[in-house]
């Protein structure tokens, strides 16, 4: 065991006028399992970079463990997955029963060790690339996103490896596998780093107890400040007309023309003027601690949805249908039946590489998208004439220029472009940048964005949550919950999964 400490932390990006930290301070365990929470661009994975010392810095990180970032470029993919293995965990090959083991572990088949890396699935390589950084020796592990891109199978292959580990940060939106991998958080509010015992349902349960009570005291000291307010107003009108008395005459008060009686006045009015003051320095107080209290909590802004009413209940019919790709001996699957019928919200369950994407792809040629996909097609599959589908695919690739450029080539309405991504954590100083260096998760909220604003009976949304921030998720699912849009979706968060859909489709 041994203590990575972290002080006084102040980091800016080259050309920024915004510190991502700001004389930042906490200590963590190397024993620790950590979970590594906060919004897309507050700058988790800037902060692993750091540690990896990518990036100058002021301030100080003391550590005593060699760091390892997950997960890193093979510069060589023609490499066997034994050769990969065997490079970076620096293992001889009389302990390759040491690769082997962890493999098991990961539910990794001893046939992948031959093949070349290019040739392995996404779940293979990243099992492959865990085990191998595991099997380092006083490694602390930094682990970004993990998941994104696995099926629900080989997610739970890592999710129950990492829980047998120990000693790394994972950077995840997960909630379910941040309570199964996690013991402790460390979370990257608005405006402070904080770190907590416990794994995300822990630490969510203390936010909203601990939310709650600064909203209540935020209204205590709103009325707080009311009051001193209008005594202090009061206080101020007693203390000017007393000073008009003392030089003024009064026909009623006769005394007031005794000079004495105007000193008398004058220490009676000086007397109030600084209890004003004093009521003015407790507001200030009061006012300082009100905006501390309320600092730290998000705001998450309920979303909008534009659905169009098509006049057939049963949008997309497919039955005993299979697809096969040209150049392949085998279909990608076949027998396949499922209807949509208006207000469904059906996922597309199944392994990497069972036609999810396909299907979708097929859907959406169908409904003249210009998405055209070679392939063979036997059965059923069709769609309601004239369906106006909104669709946001995996990748990110190709967004470019500032926002009203974006708007203009995709014929939106910035202002309610922008109104949706200020909704969802974008600070308006991002509307001027080029998209492309947006964060992954700040790329997927555009087209996210997009679909939203976008009119359409029928919304398909592949694996649309990668490197979406958890309070955006929950922003999602009380849109989807609220308004009841019909959709076909591809996603593997099961949380997310199993509040929004009502029908599951195995492939």
């Amino acid at each position: 065991m041994s203590i990575i400490s972290v002080r006084n932390l102040t980091f800016c990006y080259e050309g920024s006028f915004d510190n991502i930290f700001e004389n930042v301070n906490f200590t963590i365990d190397t024993d620790w399992r950590l979970g590594f929470i906060g919004r897309n661009g507050r700058g988790k994975t800037t902060f692993l970079r750091l540690l990896m010392g990518d990036y100058a810095y002021e301030g100080s990180i003391m550590a005593s463990v060699h760091f390892d970032y997950f997960p890193f470029a093979v510069t060589n993919e023609s490499l066997t997955a034994a050769e990969i293995l065997l490079n970076v965990s620096g293992i001889a090959e009389y302990d390759f029963w040491r690769a082997e083991r962890e493999l098991g572990l990961l539910g990794v088949d001893e046939s992948v060790l031959p093949r070349p890396f290019a040739t392995l699935s996404n779940g293979e390589k990243t099992k492959l690339l865990l085990a191998a950084l595991f099997l380092k020796e006083n490694n602390f592990l930094l682990i970004d996103e993990p998941t994104n891109h696995l099926d629900q199978n080989a997610r739970e292959c890592v999710k129950v490896y990492l829980a047998s580990k120990k000693g790394f940060i994972m950077v995840s939106h997960d909630r379910d596998l941040l309570d199964a991998c996690t013991d402790h958080c460390l979370v990257l509010n608005r405006c402070s780093i904080e770190v907590q015992n416990g794994n995300f349902s822990v630490w969510w349960e203390n936010k909203q107890r601990k939310d709650k009570f600064a909203i209540a005291q935020n209204e205590k000291h709103r009325k707080e400040i009311q009051k001193l307010n209008h005594a202090a107003e009061q206080v101020a009108k007693w203390a000017d007309k007393n000073e008009r008395t003392k030089i003024g005459f009064d026909p009623i008060k006769e005394h007031d023309r005794c000079l004495s009686t105007r000193s008398f006045i004058g220490a009676k009015t000086k007397k109030m003027q600084s209890r004003v003051k004093q009521m003015e320095k407790r507001i200030e107080r009061e006012i300082e601690e009100k905006e501390g209290l309320l600092e730290d909590i998000e705001y998450p802004k309920d979303l909008k949805l534009f659905q169009l009413v098509h006049y057939k209940n049963s949008l997309v019919n497919v039955k005993e249908y299979s697809l096969q790709y040209k150049d392949s001996d085998k279909p990608v699957f076949q027998g396949l039946s499922f209807d949509i019928k208006k207000g469904d919200r059906v996922v597309l369950s199944g392994k990497n590489g069972s036609g999810k994407t396909t299907i979708i792809r097929k859907i959406l040629e169908k409904c003249n998208s210009n998405i055209g996909v070679c392939i063979i097609e036997e059965g059923l599959c069709e769609v309601a004439s004239g369906l106006v589908i909104s669709y946001v695919g995996q990748e990110t690739i190709g967004l470019k220029g500032n926002v009203t450029n974006y708007c203009k080539t995709h014929d939106l309405d910035r202002s309610l472009f922008c109104t949706i991504l200020r909704q969802l954590d974008f600070g308006r100083e991002q509307f001027t940048k080029n998209m492309e260096t947006y964060s992954e998760g700040q790329k997927k909220k555009v087209l996210l964005a997009t679909s939203l604003l976008t009119p359409a009976h029928l919304y398909i949304w592949d694996e649309p949550l990668n490197y979406i921030d958890i309070f955006s998720r929950m922003q999602l699912e009380r849109l989807i919950l609220k308004y009841e849009p019909t959709m076909l979706f591809v996603e593997h968060d099961r949380k997310f999964c199993e509040k929004i859909a009502t029908k599951v489709i195995e492939l």
